[in-house]
């Protein structure tokens, strides 16, 4: 078994593609868009073939995102490497996003960074 697809709605629908293509090399598909309900959503693939939906219809709740709550909380990208994950982390910081930790190797033997990035969401940049 494995996990086909994860997926998230965003405000922004381009923003997010973006995103996800230029920090972490994402190949995204041609938009689906249903005329009737508005709705609109990207496949986003990986190098290891991982995928991630990003979906947007119209009146979405945004509620606001805390770090510490209950469901999903974090999605998180294996880079290869320390180094990879220090330069990833120092550009994303360079280009605004929060650092909210790391990179430091953790209790449990990872070393990770962990970035406030889209719309709010927090994003583990890992080995």
């Amino acid at each position: 078994m494995k996990i086909e697809h994860i997926a998230m709605y965003v405000n922004d629908l381009e923003k997010a593609k973006e995103f996800f293509v230029k920090y972490f090399k994402a190949a995204a598909n041609q938009e689906y868009h249903n005329q009737k309900t508005d709705f609109r959503s990207y496949f986003l693939s990986f190098d290891d073939g991982a995928r991630l939906e990003i979906m947007n219809k119209p009146s979405l709740s945004d509620k606001e995102k805390e770090l510490s709550q209950t469901g999903y909380i974090h999605i998180a990208f294996s880079l290869g490497s320390k180094e990879a994950v220090d330069e990833l982390t120092a550009k994303m910081r360079a280009d605004g996003y929060e650092v909210v930790s790391g990179p430091r190797t953790t209790g449990d033997g990872y070393y990770e960074s962990c970035i406030i990035g889209l719309e709010g969401n927090q994003i583990e940049i890992t080995i």
